[in-house]
């Protein structure tokens, strides 16, 4: 927490530096600026504002920011001293950009935009050194340089900062912010490159420098509850892993916190999703699923080292690596310091001797000389072999990390077959608990189907006595259904020639109703013939006798109507014929 707090104030001082140099220089003795500068700090950073200790600590003088009675010692003992470390970077970051890019960028048109400016700002205030003012390093400008065409996949471009190292000049240390942002934006160090790329170049070094962001990308994870799959973005960071709902980071799902005890494992394919592998804390466990296999071993890699470095301690591998840096530059200044030095006394003793230690002097100046020019040369030796060293240490660094990711690869195979054995092993003693249950099963069935088969026999045993009198009595049942056979078969024989001898006499009845239906035709001709004679007769006598009434024979009983016309037979006469029917049908 020390560490982490100490290196947020370093952060901070060099951002307030910036800020408060760029109002000093414009303000000088007017400080409504700074009081704003103050309060807005103040703000951003959780600490109480005082504007009369700002009011008091100033007086009428004019040596700068510095001074005893500028503008960073207050800084440092009324703001600085009092920050807790639980404020936002990015917003105080913001604020400090806001107040002062405008007086110190050039008018000049960049190829990068506000935005990239200001993340290019910030990378330069982690990576400058910690002196004021603040520039940085020719070998951190190589650094950056080399990770922003890295990002944008060009490849390295050493020949072209060797050209830019020689004519950067030897007597120019190192870069403020502004000449850096316009280096950057200038376009010498992206060439054929668009704008879209350089500013994802940017970005992407920008959240590894100063967000801290290891790794990101999308990936599928399990739910705990529902159990279903969702796409998430996920962000690894030194000590968390962070899920959105997309890469643009408002929507936050949730944190997997990692610590020492945090263990990665691969994970056989299942449910139809690959690549699979699992984060194991001590509260949960995460299931997640990668688009294919190289990205999932490259976050297995990424999250196991960042546990290996929680585990031993050690800060994100970009800071460890700016930190031997610092201390490599701050070892070759030291030695070429004590060299200054050296020569400094040698040429305060060579003035002090007298006129005849002179040549010996110079004798012992001309071999100091030559040691110097000797030493220069080891230094610069010296610088060569770190050079190559550090180079070395690369690229032993990518061989140690494509050794891990085919150890991890083969661990993981090694780890997939065995987990294959062990499927195969739980499912063979699963098939021998079956198999075991399925005989015990089997006896127990086996003494069931004994003791259903004795009763069984019993049952058969009395099943068969009762057959048998069944059987006895089915026989005597047959005969005697037999004997009402033949008797019924005898009555069918006579009701059947009694049918056919009422189908005869039906027949005979049908010819007859004919025969009379054709006489009585004949007789209703007769009749209208007749009663057209009667009518004319009538005719005749109403002429000459006057009217006469003829009194016509009828029948006494009314006609039947048929479906042939006028039945040839009375009512009484069919009803007596019905009766005989009748009487002839009961009697067969």
């Amino acid at each position: 927490n020390a560490s982490i707090k100490a290196e947020s104030l370093l952060c901070t001082w060099h951002e307030c530096s910036l800020s408060a140099t760029s109002l000093w220089h414009t303000s000088k003795n007017d400080t409504s600026l700074l009081q704003v500068l103050s309060h807005n700090l103040c703000t951003v950073l959780n600490v109480p504002h005082d504007p009369v200790a700002l009011e008091e600590h100033f007086r009428d003088d004019d040596e700068g920011p510095v001074s005893n009675q500028g503008y960073m010692p207050y800084l440092n003992k009324f703001i600085l001293e009092k920050v807790q470390g639980n404020f936002d970077k990015v917003e105080f970051n913001r604020m400090c950009w806001t107040l002062c890019f405008k007086k110190n960028l050039t008018k000049s048109p960049l190829f990068i935009s506000g935005e990239d400016a200001f993340k290019v700002w910030v990378i330069f205030n982690f990576l400058s050194e910690d002196k004021y003012p603040l520039i940085i390093e020719p070998d951190e400008i190589e650094y950056l340089l080399k990770k922003l065409t890295e990002a944008m996949g060009a490849g390295s471009q050493q020949e072209q900062f060797e050209h830019y190292r020689i004519n950067f000049g030897a007597s120019q240390k190192g870069l403020s912010a502004w000449e850096l942002i316009e280096l950057i934006g200038s376009g010498q160090f992206n060439k054929g490159m668009d704008r879209q790329t350089i500013s994802m170049a940017i970005n992407e070094v920008f959240n590894e420098l100063i967000l801290d962001v290891l790794k990101q990308g999308y990936m599928l994870k399990k739910g705990h509850r529902r159990k279903n799959w969702t796409e998430r973005w996920f962000v690894l960071k030194p000590s968390s892993i962070s899920y959105y709902v997309s890469e643009d980071l408002k929507d936050k799902k949730g944190d997997i916190v990692l610590d020492e005890n945090c263990c990665v494992e691969s994970l056989p394919d299942k449910d139809g999703k690959k690549c699979l592998f699992l984060i194991k804390c001590l509260d949960k466990s995460f299931e997640i699923s990668a688009s294919d296999k190289k990205k999932k071993q490259e976050w297995i890699q990424a999250i196991q080292t960042t546990v290996n470095l929680l585990r031993v301690g050690s800060p994100p591998p970009h800071k460890e690596a700016r930190q031997k840096r610092k201390e490599l530059r701050q070892k070759l200044q030291a030695e070429q310091e004590a060299l200054e030095q050296q020569m400094k006394e040698i040429q305060k003793r060579k003035n002090d001797l007298s006129a005849q230690e002179e040549e010996a002097v110079e004798q012992q100046l001309e071999e100091a000389a030559a040691r110097a020019a000797e030493e220069e040369k080891k230094r610069l030796q010296t610088q060569m072999e770190l050079q190559d060293r550090f180079s070395l240490e690369l690229e032993r660094e990518k061989m140690v990390r494509q050794q891990m990711e085919e150890q991890v690869a083969q661990k993981s195979s090694e780890l997939k077959q065995y987990l294959q054995r062990v499927c195969e092993l739980e499912e063979m003693y699963k098939q021998l608990q079956e198999a075991l249950e399925d005989e015990k099963q089997a006896r127990q069935d086996e003494e069931t189907v004994r003791k259903l088969q004795a009763r069984l026999l019993e049952e058969e045993v009395g099943k068969r006595a009762e057959l048998e009198k069944w059987h006895l009595q089915q026989q005597q049942t047959i005969q005697m259904t037999e004997a009402e056979k033949q008797e019924l078969e005898t009555q069918r024989i006579i009701k059947e020639r009694a049918l056919q001898i009422a189908m005869q006499q039906l027949e005979q009845l049908e010819v007859e109703r004919k025969q009379a239906l054709e006489q009585y035709e004949e007789v209703k001709k007769k009749l209208e013939v007749a009663a057209n004679k009667t009518k004319s007769w009538k005719d005749k006598v109403a002429q000459h006798e006057g009217l006469i009434r003829l009194i016509e024979p009828g029948s006494k009983n009314p006609h039947l109507i048929t479906n042939w016309g006028p039945a040839a037979f009375t009512q009484a006469e069919l009803e007596e014929r019905e009766k005989s029917w009748k009487g002839k049908k009961s009697t067969s």
